[in-house]
C-alpha cells in the first residue's frame, strides 16, 4: 500500500504579528504524490477566494498495474500559546477548516486522525483519558480545564503541556489555564488508481485569511518598511502602489478605509508528481469589484468584474502562490 499526501491547498502568509492590528494565519498544503513517478497530474484546476477554496484535479495511473492508496489531508496545526491571535474558521469544529472531499463523483466521509504534541511528546491519550478536548481555542476545552485536579494541574504546567494566563479584564485579576500543545489533525481515506484510467478528486474548504488594520507596505504615500517584501511576494508594481496611495489618502478623508488581506496556495507540491501538471488553470477572486488584488503569475488576465485567469500547459511550479488583497472596510 503506498501513501499520497493530500496536502489541501492554502497556505496563508506568515507574517509577522502587528500587535493587536493583525491576525495571523494557519497553513495547509496542495495535493502532493509522496516519491511516485506512476501517477500523473493531467490537470489541476484551482480556485482561491477569501472565502473558499476549490481545488479540482484528474490524475492517472501511467503503471501496468492498478494499486491501493491512501490519501491524506492534513489540517494546518494548530498550536497554543503564541498563536492566540489566529484566524481560522469554526474553534468549536473537529473540521475547523470545513474540509469536504469529492472522488470519482462520489462523496467520500474520511477518517480524522488527530494527536496532540507537547514539547515534542505525543500526550494524546492522556488528554483523551480525562475528557479534555484536543483543539486549542475552544470554549469547551477551556471548560474542561478548569475541572483538573490540583495534582494534574501542576504536572502539566511543569511539563508544558498548558500553562497559566494572568490578566485583567476589568473584573480584577483573573487567572485561567490555556493549553500550550499542539494539535495535529489528518483526514485520509483508502482509494485505488486503476492502471491507465482517470481518478478525478476535489476537494473543497474555507480558508483562514489574515490581515491588517492598514495597509503596511504604504506609509503616508510612500514605500513602507514591508515594501519589498511585498514586491517579491505578491508582485506589486508601480501602478498597484500609486492606487494604494490614493486609496490611503482617501481613506483619511471621506473615502472607504482599506485594509490588507492575505492568503497563498502551496503550488511547488504540484512537482512531486510524475512530471509537470498537465494543464494548470488559476482563478483568483477578489471578492467585490471596488476591491484590488495582487498576486504573482505568467499571462494573468482579467476574465471577469472580480476575477482574474492564468493558465498553463506542463506546468512545473517553481514557487508558492502569495495573493494580496486590499479591501474596503467601510462598506
Amino acid at each position: 500500500m503506498r501513501w499520497i499526501l493530500l496536502a489541501g491547498g492554502l497556505l496563508c502568509v506568515a507574517s509577522p504579528a502587528f500587535a493587536n492590528d493583525t491576525t495571523a494565519e494557519l497553513t495547509t498544503g496542495g495535493l502532493a504524490f509522496s516519491q511516485t513517478s506512476d501517477v500523473t497530474m493531467e490537470e489541476e484546476n484551482l480556485y482561491i477566494s477569501q472565502k473558499e477554496v476549490l481545488v479540482d484535479y484528474v490524475f492517472r495511473n501511467t503503471g501496468d498495474s492498478d494499486f491501493e492508496s491512501i490519501i491524506a489531508f492534513p489540517m494546518p496545526d494548530v498550536t497554543g500559546g503564541s498563536q492566540s491571535d489566529i484566524a481560522y474558521g469554526d474553534p468549536e469544529k473537529d473540521n475547523f477548516l470545513g474540509f469536504s472531499v469529492v472522488q470519482d463523483g462520489k462523496q467520500i466521509v474520511p477518517e480524522l486522525q488527530q494527536r496532540v504534541i507537547a514539547v515534542g511528546i505525543d500526550r494524546t491519550d492522556e488528554l483523551v483519558a480525562r475528557k479534555i478536548p484536543l483543539l486549542p481555542y475552544s470554549d469547551k476545552t477551556s471548560e474542561a480545564l478548569k475541572s483538573l485536579p490540583e495534582d494534574v494541574r501542576k504536572q502539566w504546567i511543569a511539563e508544558g503541556l498548558i500553562y497559566v494566563d494572568s490578566y485583567d479584564a476589568g473584573k480584577g485579576w483573573q487567572e485561567d489555564l490555556r493549553p500550550a500543545w499542539t494539535l495535529r489533525s489528518v483526514y485520509w481515506w483508502k482509494t485505488a488508481f486503476p492502471a491507465g484510467k482517470p481518478v478525478r478528486v476535489s476537494h473543497r474548504y474555507a480558508p483562514s485569511v489574515g490581515g491588517t488594520v492598514a495597509m503596511t507596505f504604504i506609509d503616508q504615500g510612500k514605500p513602507g518598511t514591508t515594501y519589498k517584501d511585498y514586491v517579491e511576494r505578491y508582485c506589486i508594481d508601480s501602478a498597484f502602489m500609486k492606487t494604494a496611495a490614493k486609496l490611503e489618502a482617501a481613506g483619511s478623508k471621506s473615502g472607504p478605509h482599506y485594509v490588507e488581506q492575505w492568503v497563498s496556495y502551496i503550488l511547488t507540491t504540484g512537482a512531486n508528481w510524475g512530471g509537470p501538471i498537465g494543464k494548470f488553470k488559476l482563478t483568483v477572486d477578489k471578492g467585490r469589484p471596488q476591491d484590488y488584488v495582487s498576486f504573482c503569475g505568467k499571462g494573468v488576465r482579467k476574465v471577469g468584474p472580480t476575477t482574474f485567469e492564468m493558465t498553463a500547459e506542463d506546468f512545473t511550479p517553481e514557487k508558492d502562490l502569495d495573493i494580496l488583497f486590499l479591501v474596503a472596510a467601510d462598506q
